[in-house]
Protein backbone atom coordinates (compact mmCIF):
# COMPACT_ATOMS: atom_id res chain seq x y z
CA UNK A 1 0.00 0.00 0.00
CA UNK A 2 0.98 3.43 -0.59
CA UNK A 3 2.06 6.09 1.89
CA UNK A 4 1.84 9.69 2.07
CA UNK A 5 5.73 10.81 1.51
CA UNK A 6 7.41 12.25 4.54
CA UNK A 7 10.98 13.41 5.49
CA UNK A 8 13.65 11.52 5.59
CA UNK A 9 14.21 9.40 8.80
CA UNK A 10 17.66 9.16 11.15
CA UNK A 11 19.60 6.28 10.01
CA UNK A 12 18.16 6.30 6.13
CA UNK A 13 20.89 5.21 3.72
CA UNK A 14 20.35 7.62 0.22
CA UNK A 15 22.81 6.76 -2.60
CA UNK A 16 22.81 9.73 -5.69
CA UNK A 17 23.50 6.67 -8.48
CA UNK A 18 24.08 9.23 -10.92
CA UNK A 19 26.46 12.07 -10.76
CA UNK A 20 29.48 13.94 -12.80
CA UNK A 21 32.44 15.02 -11.56
CA UNK A 22 35.68 16.45 -12.80
CA UNK A 23 37.11 18.45 -15.66
CA UNK A 24 35.97 17.82 -19.14
CA UNK A 25 38.35 19.49 -22.21
CA UNK A 26 35.60 20.94 -24.27
CA UNK A 27 33.55 24.35 -24.42
CA UNK A 28 30.57 22.92 -25.67
CA UNK A 29 28.55 23.29 -23.21
CA UNK A 30 28.57 22.63 -19.09
CA UNK A 31 28.61 18.49 -20.18
CA UNK A 32 32.11 18.61 -21.64
CA UNK A 33 33.75 21.80 -19.51
CA UNK A 34 33.35 20.90 -15.78
CA UNK A 35 31.45 19.84 -13.03
CA UNK A 36 32.39 21.09 -10.04
CA UNK A 37 31.02 19.34 -6.74
CA UNK A 38 30.93 22.34 -4.38
CA UNK A 39 27.22 23.32 -4.99
CA UNK A 40 26.41 19.71 -5.35
CA UNK A 41 27.72 18.94 -2.02
CA UNK A 42 26.04 21.53 -0.11
CA UNK A 43 22.72 20.77 -1.57
CA UNK A 44 23.34 16.99 -1.47
CA UNK A 45 23.73 17.27 2.49
CA UNK A 46 20.42 19.52 2.92
CA UNK A 47 18.54 16.74 1.43
CA UNK A 48 19.81 13.80 2.98
CA UNK A 49 22.16 11.93 0.43
CA UNK A 50 24.75 9.68 2.12
CA UNK A 51 26.66 8.61 -0.53
CA UNK A 52 26.96 9.37 -4.39
CA UNK A 53 28.28 7.83 -7.50
CA UNK A 54 30.57 9.72 -9.50
CA UNK A 55 31.87 9.42 -12.81
CA UNK A 56 33.73 11.83 -15.45
CA UNK A 57 32.70 14.39 -17.35
CA UNK A 58 32.49 14.40 -21.54
CA UNK A 59 36.36 13.83 -22.17
CA UNK A 60 38.75 13.36 -25.34
CA UNK A 61 40.75 11.20 -22.91
CA UNK A 62 38.79 8.79 -20.25
CA UNK A 63 41.25 7.35 -19.15
CA UNK A 64 42.57 11.14 -17.68
CA UNK A 65 38.98 11.94 -17.06
CA UNK A 66 38.82 8.49 -14.90
CA UNK A 67 42.13 9.49 -13.22
CA UNK A 68 40.20 13.09 -11.68
CA UNK A 69 37.54 11.06 -10.36
CA UNK A 70 39.37 8.15 -8.47
CA UNK A 71 41.53 11.05 -6.91
CA UNK A 72 38.30 12.60 -5.65
CA UNK A 73 36.79 8.82 -4.28
CA UNK A 74 40.12 8.24 -2.85
CA UNK A 75 39.67 10.77 -0.75
CA UNK A 76 36.61 10.34 0.65
CA UNK A 77 36.00 6.41 -0.41
CA UNK A 78 33.23 6.42 2.75
CA UNK A 79 31.41 9.24 0.70
CA UNK A 80 32.14 8.00 -3.04
CA UNK A 81 31.62 5.69 -5.82
CA UNK A 82 33.17 5.58 -8.59
CA UNK A 83 32.32 3.81 -12.57
CA UNK A 84 34.96 4.23 -15.54
CA UNK A 85 33.56 6.09 -17.82
CA UNK A 86 34.93 4.68 -21.10
CA UNK A 87 34.41 5.57 -25.34
CA UNK A 88 33.37 2.37 -26.51
CA UNK A 89 34.91 3.62 -30.58
CA UNK A 90 38.23 5.56 -29.39
CA UNK A 91 39.23 3.26 -26.40
CA UNK A 92 38.24 0.27 -28.55
CA UNK A 93 41.06 -2.43 -27.92
CA UNK A 94 41.86 -1.00 -24.52
CA UNK A 95 38.67 -1.19 -22.29
CA UNK A 96 39.70 -4.04 -20.15
CA UNK A 97 42.80 -2.44 -18.94
CA UNK A 98 41.12 0.70 -18.74
CA UNK A 99 38.43 -0.30 -16.53
CA UNK A 100 40.26 -2.81 -14.54
CA UNK A 101 43.06 0.10 -13.62
CA UNK A 102 40.25 1.85 -12.30
CA UNK A 103 38.78 -1.63 -10.24
CA UNK A 104 42.36 -2.07 -8.66
CA UNK A 105 43.58 1.52 -8.09
CA UNK A 106 40.54 3.24 -7.12
CA UNK A 107 37.81 0.64 -5.77
CA UNK A 108 35.63 1.55 -9.16
CA UNK A 109 32.33 -0.45 -9.03
CA UNK A 110 30.88 -0.25 -12.70
CA UNK A 111 31.24 1.24 -16.31
CA UNK A 112 29.37 3.84 -17.62
CA UNK A 113 28.99 5.23 -21.85
CA UNK A 114 26.80 7.60 -23.53
CA UNK A 115 25.80 7.37 -26.73
CA UNK A 116 26.42 10.71 -27.61
CA UNK A 117 30.16 9.39 -27.85
CA UNK A 118 29.47 6.47 -29.60
CA UNK A 119 26.73 3.33 -29.46
CA UNK A 120 28.00 0.64 -26.96
CA UNK A 121 30.03 -2.39 -28.40
CA UNK A 122 30.72 -6.30 -27.02
CA UNK A 123 33.98 -5.43 -25.81
CA UNK A 124 32.51 -3.20 -23.31
CA UNK A 125 29.77 -5.94 -22.40
CA UNK A 126 32.28 -8.52 -22.01
CA UNK A 127 34.80 -6.37 -20.03
CA UNK A 128 32.02 -5.79 -17.29
CA UNK A 129 30.92 -9.93 -17.33
CA UNK A 130 34.34 -10.65 -16.84
CA UNK A 131 34.41 -8.25 -14.23
CA UNK A 132 30.90 -8.27 -12.54
CA UNK A 133 30.12 -4.87 -13.00
CA UNK A 134 27.02 -2.70 -13.93
CA UNK A 135 27.00 -0.73 -17.05
CA UNK A 136 25.37 2.51 -16.98
CA UNK A 137 24.56 3.45 -20.56
CA UNK A 138 22.89 6.53 -21.70
CA UNK A 139 21.12 5.37 -25.17
CA UNK A 140 19.43 8.68 -25.66
CA UNK A 141 15.94 7.56 -26.51
CA UNK A 142 17.46 4.59 -28.32
CA UNK A 143 15.72 2.30 -25.89
CA UNK A 144 15.59 -0.43 -28.63
CA UNK A 145 19.15 -1.64 -27.62
CA UNK A 146 17.81 -3.05 -23.80
CA UNK A 147 16.11 -5.74 -25.83
CA UNK A 148 19.46 -6.79 -27.35
CA UNK A 149 21.70 -6.03 -24.58
CA UNK A 150 19.45 -8.30 -22.15
CA UNK A 151 19.56 -11.16 -24.55
CA UNK A 152 23.27 -11.51 -25.53
CA UNK A 153 24.29 -10.59 -22.18
CA UNK A 154 21.46 -11.74 -19.44
CA UNK A 155 23.92 -12.04 -16.76
CA UNK A 156 25.16 -8.58 -16.97
CA UNK A 157 23.02 -6.10 -15.43
CA UNK A 158 22.20 -2.70 -17.43
CA UNK A 159 21.09 0.42 -16.15
CA UNK A 160 19.94 3.02 -18.84
CA UNK A 161 18.79 6.00 -17.24
CA UNK A 162 16.57 8.65 -17.56
CA UNK A 163 14.46 6.20 -18.05
CA UNK A 164 15.66 5.97 -21.73
CA UNK A 165 15.34 9.58 -22.57
CA UNK A 166 17.14 12.56 -20.87
CA UNK A 167 15.69 14.53 -23.93
CA UNK A 168 12.09 14.06 -22.43
CA UNK A 169 11.14 11.66 -25.09
CA UNK A 170 8.31 10.17 -23.80
CA UNK A 171 6.95 7.89 -26.20
CA UNK A 172 11.11 5.92 -25.51
CA UNK A 173 10.31 6.38 -21.89
CA UNK A 174 6.95 4.83 -22.21
CA UNK A 175 8.17 2.14 -24.73
CA UNK A 176 11.15 1.17 -22.31
CA UNK A 177 8.69 0.41 -19.37
CA UNK A 178 7.96 -2.59 -21.18
CA UNK A 179 11.13 -3.90 -21.12
CA UNK A 180 12.05 -2.78 -18.09
CA UNK A 181 8.73 -5.52 -17.06
CA UNK A 182 10.52 -8.18 -19.14
CA UNK A 183 13.98 -8.30 -18.77
CA UNK A 184 14.85 -8.87 -15.55
CA UNK A 185 18.87 -7.31 -16.23
CA UNK A 186 17.43 -3.68 -17.54
CA UNK A 187 17.19 -1.45 -14.88
CA UNK A 188 17.00 2.62 -14.70
CA UNK A 189 17.63 5.43 -12.81
CA UNK A 190 14.73 8.47 -12.11
CA UNK A 191 17.91 11.55 -13.14
CA UNK A 192 16.18 13.77 -15.47
CA UNK A 193 12.99 12.02 -15.81
CA UNK A 194 10.31 15.04 -15.55
CA UNK A 195 6.78 13.41 -16.47
CA UNK A 196 5.75 12.18 -12.66
CA UNK A 197 2.91 9.71 -14.79
CA UNK A 198 5.38 7.66 -16.36
CA UNK A 199 7.90 7.49 -13.37
CA UNK A 200 5.05 6.17 -11.58
CA UNK A 201 3.83 3.88 -14.10
CA UNK A 202 7.67 2.62 -14.29
CA UNK A 203 7.78 2.04 -10.76
CA UNK A 204 4.25 0.43 -10.20
CA UNK A 205 4.48 -1.98 -13.54
CA UNK A 206 8.47 -2.87 -13.74
CA UNK A 207 8.38 -2.29 -9.47
CA UNK A 208 10.91 -0.94 -7.04
CA UNK A 209 13.46 -3.04 -7.86
CA UNK A 210 14.43 -2.23 -11.07
CA UNK A 211 14.79 1.89 -10.47
CA UNK A 212 17.69 3.42 -8.92
CA UNK A 213 17.60 6.76 -7.54
CA UNK A 214 19.70 9.33 -9.56
CA UNK A 215 20.64 13.07 -10.14
CA UNK A 216 22.40 13.71 -12.74
CA UNK A 217 24.48 16.17 -10.28
CA UNK A 218 25.78 18.59 -10.36
CA UNK A 219 23.90 20.56 -12.96
CA UNK A 220 20.29 18.89 -11.93
CA UNK A 221 19.37 19.82 -8.19
CA UNK A 222 19.38 16.68 -6.08
CA UNK A 223 16.94 17.73 -3.98
CA UNK A 224 14.52 18.33 -6.66
CA UNK A 225 15.78 14.70 -8.38
CA UNK A 226 15.14 13.41 -4.57
CA UNK A 227 11.77 14.54 -4.08
CA UNK A 228 10.52 12.85 -6.71
CA UNK A 229 11.13 9.24 -5.41
CA UNK A 230 9.73 10.72 -2.53
CA UNK A 231 6.36 11.76 -4.31
CA UNK A 232 6.13 7.66 -5.30
CA UNK A 233 4.52 7.14 -1.79
CA UNK A 234 6.07 4.17 -1.39
CA UNK A 235 6.04 1.77 1.55
CA UNK A 236 9.03 2.32 3.11
CA UNK A 237 11.20 -0.57 2.58
CA UNK A 238 9.99 -0.03 -1.58
CA UNK A 239 11.25 3.21 -1.34
CA UNK A 240 14.56 2.19 0.05
CA UNK A 241 15.19 -0.25 -2.92
CA UNK A 242 14.94 2.95 -5.03
CA UNK A 243 17.27 5.00 -2.77
CA UNK A 244 20.25 2.56 -1.75
CA UNK A 245 19.41 -1.06 -2.31
CA UNK A 246 18.96 -1.54 -5.67
CA UNK A 247 22.57 0.26 -6.26
CA UNK A 248 23.99 -1.48 -3.58
CA UNK A 249 23.04 -5.16 -5.19
CA UNK A 250 23.93 -4.42 -8.94
CA UNK A 251 27.40 -2.72 -7.78
CA UNK A 252 28.55 -5.43 -4.62
CA UNK A 253 30.89 -7.51 -6.74
CA UNK A 254 33.07 -5.31 -7.53
CA UNK A 255 32.92 -2.74 -4.34
CA UNK A 256 33.33 -5.72 -1.75
CA UNK A 257 36.39 -7.46 -3.15
CA UNK A 258 39.58 -5.67 -1.86
CA UNK A 259 40.87 -3.10 -4.55
CA UNK A 260 43.64 -5.38 -5.95
CA UNK A 261 41.68 -9.15 -5.68
CA UNK A 262 40.15 -10.73 -8.20
CA UNK A 263 36.90 -10.38 -10.03
CA UNK A 264 33.45 -11.79 -8.48
CA UNK A 265 32.57 -15.14 -10.11
CA UNK A 266 30.67 -14.72 -13.21
CA UNK A 267 26.58 -15.46 -12.15
CA UNK A 268 23.47 -14.98 -13.30
CA UNK A 269 21.46 -11.20 -12.84
CA UNK A 270 20.31 -10.48 -9.45
CA UNK A 271 16.42 -10.54 -9.64
CA UNK A 272 14.56 -7.86 -8.94
CA UNK A 273 13.39 -6.81 -5.60
CA UNK A 274 9.52 -6.08 -5.25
Amino acid sequence: MAREPGPAQPGDLVIDAHCHAGSGDGLSGPWDTAARLGGYLRRAAAAGISRTTLFAAFHSDYAVANEEVGRIVARSPGRFFGFAFVHAERDRGRIRPMVERTVRDFGFCGIKLHRHDAAITREVCQTARELSLPVLYDVMGEVWVADLLAGEYPDVNFILPHLGSFADDWRAQVAFTDQLVRHPNIYTDTSGVRRFDVLLDAVRRAGPGKVLFGSDGPWLHPGLELAKVRLLGLEPRDEQLILAGNFLRLARPAATRPANGPAAPRGAAAAPGR
